[in-house]
């Protein structure tokens, strides 16, 4: 029997198909049952035109099978078969799809009822040699009384002879290779093990996958045994389906309870939480996809870990081509988890990496836009839900406002939640704005470490005095999102560390010139003495009853540059210039202005180290000496 050779560069082909198209060899499984369900189709399919096929759909089956001691796995079917002429051109020729030959002859007949056939490349076979030394298929065409064995062991060619086959259908046997320590190719005899790996890639194929197991049952009992007799166990075969065939995502959500969202949700997704929305959607057209995304109602533990994957799993026609694509989802909508199912995707060969296409972004944007959508309507119609999710994940979408420089800032603005001084609960900022006297010039804002320390904040009285809500920034990244922003409608945002948060009328501002004069050896006199620590020292027409506050000057607050110390980033671009700032009305500037006339310089000296300690510890810096400071306190006591 002469060995034929493949009609391609085959040794290298074929090394390239097994050796580096597929990144993982649980894939081979996927393809050979996807190879199945194809020939299935193609006999459902001929069965409509064809009135003598006499086809039982329900009969239509995959089944595997094991032989330990031969080590081979059998993947067989009852499916259109192959003549000998379409085993030479399907299998002898590398990268020649016969599917794709039947989807384009279906194309040219422009039949109706063309079944969503799943192969397309022709490689997807040779997989099998990444786990197999030798690969033997045996296959009846339908209509032919003749059977035909193909067997490779690789590159080095194929034998077709003729062989017996009682029904029409395809057997793909494997002879595995021994195990290593590298590789474990004993499991594709362990039917448990096959199991899992047809669950994860094709537990929605339309047919069944069966597979016989072995399983051990209490033996009948005889009715005059005695109650306390041992209990007999006996050996029982049974072809078992290991697929459930039909997913949610290809049934009308009217079809569908919560329930069965929930639990295949917690099953897929590996959580003990339902989630709190689902969003179904089914779209045909330039465009033909079915979706079903979930959004948790919480943090899972490793989802900062460098680690974790995420992304939504892809399936073309039933079956999964990728467990975790992240590029389905933009970075602040990673939390998202779910399934997309649509044969217009396009991958490459392995049909294991999504290919960027103008379909592919037009699914993307459509099912980003769903997510708003659905995130917008909790928003609105269920607060304490959309503030489950806010606090789990919102932090997401405050970054995705400022990376990118900003893009998507108008995209995400709506689903923004701050905390405020006047507020129970964190607002959005279109409400703010909705609650805003209408004499209130800007929206205010100020940072810190919580709500209670903004609102304790020297600077923040005046505003409070005017019935002025606060917007507060408790986050490390909340001022660079609000600097992204600019504004909301026509109302811009204030620090209200702004000089002009509040406008001065004519007479105020002489006021504040004539003091800042009076008064200016005070503030030369403090200024000197924190050289290198302050930038500059200034009297404050921020302060009523306290005496004394940090502010910055120039685009760097205080709390930015917390952040940037945080990431190790301590340029001069990213230090704030501290100005501490003083109420000359206040008793112990006074008595700092009499030291400094009366030429107290010791007493002096003091005060200005004690105001300074006291702006740093209100603006949540720790102090530079606590001892010092808490003897200076003393001192000046007594």
């Amino acid at each position: 029997m002469r060995k034929k050779q493949f009609k391609t560069e085959s040794k290298r082909l074929l090394d390239l198909m097994i050796n580096s198209i597929y990144t993982h060899k649980d894939i081979f499984l996927r393809e050979l049952i996807s190879n199945s369900s194809d020939a299935l189709d193609k006999l459902a399919f001929r069965a409509l035109t064809d009135e003598g096929v006499g086809l039982n759909r329900s009969d239509l089956a995959i089944d595997l099978s094991v032989n330990e001691i031969e080590r081979t796995l059998t993947i067989s079917d009852n499916g259109i078969g192959m003549t000998q002429e379409e085993l030479e051109n399907n299998l002898g020729t590398i990268a020649k799809s016969g599917t794709l030959q039947f989807r384009e002859d279906m194309a040219q007949g422009e039949a109706e009822d063309t079944p969503d056939i799943i192969g397309q490349f022709g490689v997807g076979f040779y997989s099998a040699f990444m786990v197999a030394e030798t690969v033997s298929v045996v296959s009846r065409a339908y209509g032919s009384d003749e059977a035909y064995r193909w067997e490779s062991s690789g590159a080095d060619g194929y034998t077709i002879v003729p062989a017996f086959r009682a029904t029409p259908g395809t057997d793909v046997t494997l002879y595995l290779k021994a195990s290593t320590e590298e590789d474990d190719y004993d499991k594709y005899l362990d039917v448990f093990q096959l199991e899992g790996i047809v669950k994860k890639y094709s537990d929605y194929i339309r047919y069944p996958i069966r597979a016989e197991i072995t399983t051990s049952r209490e033996k009948a009992r005889d009715p005059e045994t005695p109650a306390d007799a041992p209990v007999e166990y006996e050996t029982v075969k049974e072809l078992t389906t290991l697929n459930s065939m039909v997913p949610l995502w290809q049934r009308k959500r009217s079809d569908v309870t919560d329930e069965e969202r929930n639990a295949f949700y917690r099953s897929a997704f590996s959580d003990y939480q339902d989630p709190i929305s689902c969003i179904q959607t089914s779209v045909e057209g330039a465009v033909t996809y079915r979706a079903m995304l979930f959004i948790p109602g919480r943090l899972p533990s490793d989802f900062y870990a460098r680690d974790c994957r995420f992304g939504l799993q892809l399936y073309s026609n039933n079956v999964m081509i990728m467990e975790n694509c992240p590029e389905m989802l933009p970075e602040y909508f990673r939390f998202v988890k779910g399934v997309v199912d649509s044969p217009d995707f396009s991958l490459n060969i392995s049909r294991e990496m999504l290919q960027q296409t103008g379909q592919v972004k037009k699914i993307c944007s459509n099912l980003e836009k769903k997510i708003k959508a659905e995130l917008v309507r909790l928003q609105k119609e269920d607060f304490e839900t959309y503030l489950q999710f806010w606090t789990a994940f919102g932090i997401l979408l405050k970054y995705g406002v400022v990376n990118d420089y900003g893009v998507h800032k108008d995209f995400l603005r709506e689903l923004l939640l701050f905390p405020s001084s006047t507020q129970d609960f964190p607002t959005s900022l279109a409400d703010y704005v909705s609650r805003m006297p209408e004499d209130q010039p800007y929206i205010y804002y100020a940072s810190g470490r919580d709500v209670e320390q903004i609102a304790s904040l020297p600077q923040a009285e005046r505003f409070t005095a005017k019935g002025y809500e606060i917007l507060c920034l408790t986050n490390e990244v909340d001022e660079f999102v609000l600097q992204v922003l600019e504004k909301e409608g026509e109302k811009y945002f204030k620090s209200i560390d702004a000089d002009d948060a509040l406008p001065e009328t004519d007479d105020e501002k002489a006021e504040n010139m004539a003091k800042a004069a009076e008064h200016e050896a005070v503030t030369s006199f403090m200024k000197e003495k924190l050289t290198g620590r302050v930038f500059d020292v200034r009297l404050s027409g921020k302060l009523v009853s306290h005496a004394v506050c940090m502010t910055a000057d120039g685009p760097i607050s205080l709390d930015m540059e917390k952040y940037f110390k945080a990431l190790g980033q301590n340029g001069p671009n990213m230090t704030a210039r501290r100005v501490l700032e003083v109420n000359p009305d206040s008793q112990v500037f006074t008595v700092l202005a009499a030291a400094v006339k009366d030429g107290d310089t010791e007493k002096a000296e003091r005060i200005t180290e004690i105001l300074y300690s006291q702006a740093l510890l209100i603006a949540g810096y720790p102090l530079e000496d606590p001892s010092a400071f808490s003897d200076m306190v003393c001192a000046l006591i007594q």
